[in-house]
């Protein structure tokens, strides 16, 4: 009986190994791999070569399984950030309002609802920097600017009493100053690093705005989702 119980376990481990390959097994191999690509696009990151590395960011989010939901969110946005640097500002911030839309959705951690939100804010303050210098008039570049202000003072309020490396609330005077100087003051002030490369942005806000005309009126986002072209309501 007991080399009887002996055998049937032993002929039960190559089953067993079987399902943990095509299940569980599988689901570590894709969090290796994506955990490889993770690291090798911080390297590359580092040396600023932000075309590979964006394409590596790409290569993470593509193995990394759809159910791990928080994980896909974080690299979206790490995605999203080298964007600003190859040139692709504008981009970059439509990809950033998405994922913060999604993300409140999907009710993701609030410390990474945060940190897309400071990331979008960003986006859009350098975006009306670089409009503003490119001539555009006061109600194509004021947008991306409010979208700032009150996405920074949102994380102000969000963020009152907690320890976080961004100081929100000089983000939000600093988008206020940006309001309030003269194109003339504006043109005075050193630009920003992460508007350096970044071209045509105004040209590129306006097929943005003319691509988002074309969509359902009613899909309209408030401070929780502020895109390029959503002045959210509330706004003193």
């Amino acid at each position: 009986m007991r080399k009887k119980l002996m055998l049937g376990v032993w002929l039960l481990i190559p089953v067993a190994l079987l399902a943990y390959h095509y299940g569980p097994g599988q689901a570590r191999v894709a969090q290796d791999k994506a955990a490889l690509k993770i690291a090798e696009a911080k390297a590359l990151e580092a040396k600023e070569d932000w075309a590979s590395a964006y394409r590596v960011w790409g290569e993470a989010l593509a193995g990394t399984p759809a159910e791990d939901t928080q994980t896909r969110f974080q690299l979206r946005l790490a995605q999203a950030r080298a964007r600003i640097p190859m040139g692709g500002l504008p981009e970059a911030m439509k990809d950033m309002s998405s994922l913060l839309t999604e993300a409140t959705q999907a009710n993701a951690d609030k410390a990474l609802l945060n940190e897309i939100r400071g990331s979008l804010a960003n986006s859009q303050y350098y975006v009306a920097w670089l409009m503003r210098l490119e001539g555009a008039p006061g109600e194509e570049w004021m947008l991306p600017a409010e979208g700032a202000r009150q996405n920074f003072r949102l994380l102000s309020e969000n963020t009152r009493g907690v320890k976080v490396e961004e100081d929100y609330e000089k983000n939000l005077e600093a988008v206020i100053r940006l309001e309030r100087m003269s194109l003339e003051e504006l043109q005075g002030q050193p630009l920003p690093k992460k508007c350096s490369g970044n071209k045509n942005v105004s040209q590129k806000g306006r097929s943005q705005s003319e691509s988002k005309g074309k969509n359902d009126p009613k899909d309209k986002q408030d401070a929780r989702g502020a895109g390029f072209n959503d002045i959210p309501k509330g706004g003193s």
